[in-house]
């Protein structure tokens, strides 16, 4: 057995089983530097997912999939805009009224093009081709490593260089300081002239449009193959405990995403680490199949926990998130 090989593989699925946590968690830092707590990251990835796919596959075209994605999931986050920060409903019960409707739309829009005629993904050559990875020159070389990291499809750069230019956005820029002025304290941003609620929607739409590219990944990665679940299959809640893994920082998420797909991808990969070590990794074999299955949720309750029970000095959470602003009570 090759063992580089498997090692290599394991690397490459690591990343594959990231990235769409990474779209899901930079999405949700950038709504929540706004003040406002989005827990309908689920649903929205769907709705961005199901249509991102449908519309892609009907004009074979990537990049339309691509925008659709982005556009129809920030339709959702200006929905949540709307009855969060005009009509000021509670967030958290908004956020999961989100994610039931986002689902709800998913498996209606999925169930009637099944039933009609579902578009089949290796059906339009633009989409395949458009999804088919690519080597970075050079570093793709490189042993073990190169062919683990550097050569994948372009929506795995994306979701990097997105991850990075938002931690650029947010640290380094004029409208990232506001934006962070106003999760801060939104009552002494408006006081100095920032204009509270075209930040918030501005915001909410551009995280929730991000979350949305991230469910459209899921599908291609899945072959656009329709069934009784959920493409997302709970990541939307995993991303937003990767929030506060990542400490509300864009670039960190990268990192903490990796760490959550390398505990997914033992799920499909621990039986060819066991079978190429079986000295060493051998007993990865003998563990049932729903422990690595769970794996990522058992990480995802540690991590709440943890975090609760960390002192607050040094958090990066925005000190006025879930609360929502009455301009009249300044």
């Amino acid at each position: 057995m090759d063992k580089l090989g498997v090692i290599t593989s394991f690397i490459h699925n690591i990343v594959v089983y990231n990235i769409p946590l990474l779209y899901g968690t930079v999405g949700e830092i950038v709504v929540e530097k706004s003040g406002s707590l989005n827990l309908g990251v689920e649903g929205i990835m769907a709705v961005g997912a199901i249509f991102g796919y449908i519309c892609g596959c009907y004009a074979n075209s990537l990049m339309v999939g691509i925008l659709m994605a982005f556009l129809t999931a920030a339709l959702c986050g200006l929905l949540f805009a709307v009855l969060t920060v005009s009509l000021q409903a509670n967030q958290n019960i908004t956020g999961l009224t989100i994610t039931t409707f986002g689902l709800g739309v998913y498996f209606f829009v999925g169930n009637g093009l099944k039933s009609s005629g579902w578009p089949i993904m290796g059906n339009y050559d633009n989409i395949k081709a458009g999804f088919a990875d690519l080597p970075i020159p050079g570093l793709s070389s490189v042993p073990v490593l190169g062919q683990g990291l550097f050569s994948h499809n372009v929506l795995v750069y994306l979701g990097i260089a997105i991850a990075l230019f938002m931690w650029w956005y947010l640290n380094r820029t004029t409208p990232g300081l506001k934006l962070r002025a106003v999760g801060e304290d939104p009552a002494a941003a408006d006081s100095v002239g920032i204009n509270v609620k075209f930040m918030k929607y501005l915001h909410i739409c551009l995280g929730c449009g991000i979350m949305g590219i991230g469910g459209y990944y899921m599908g291609l990665n899945m072959s656009g193959s329709f069934n009784s679940s959920c493409w997302i299959n709970g990541y939307g809640w995993i991303a937003v405990a990767l929030v506060i893994f990542a400490n509300w920082s864009p670039a960190t998420a990268i990192l903490g995403t990796f760490v959550f797909g390398f505990f997914n991808t033992l799920r499909v990969s621990a039986s060819s680490l066991a079978a190429a070590f079986p000295g060493g990794l051998g007993w990865l074999g003998s563990i049932p199949t729903q422990v690595y299955q769970a794996l990522p949720f058992v990480i995802t309750a540690v991590v709440l926990v943890v975090s609760s029970v960390r002192k607050k000095r040094g958090s990066g959470a925005p000190a006025a998130l879930g609360l929502n602003y009455f301009r009249e009570e300044r």
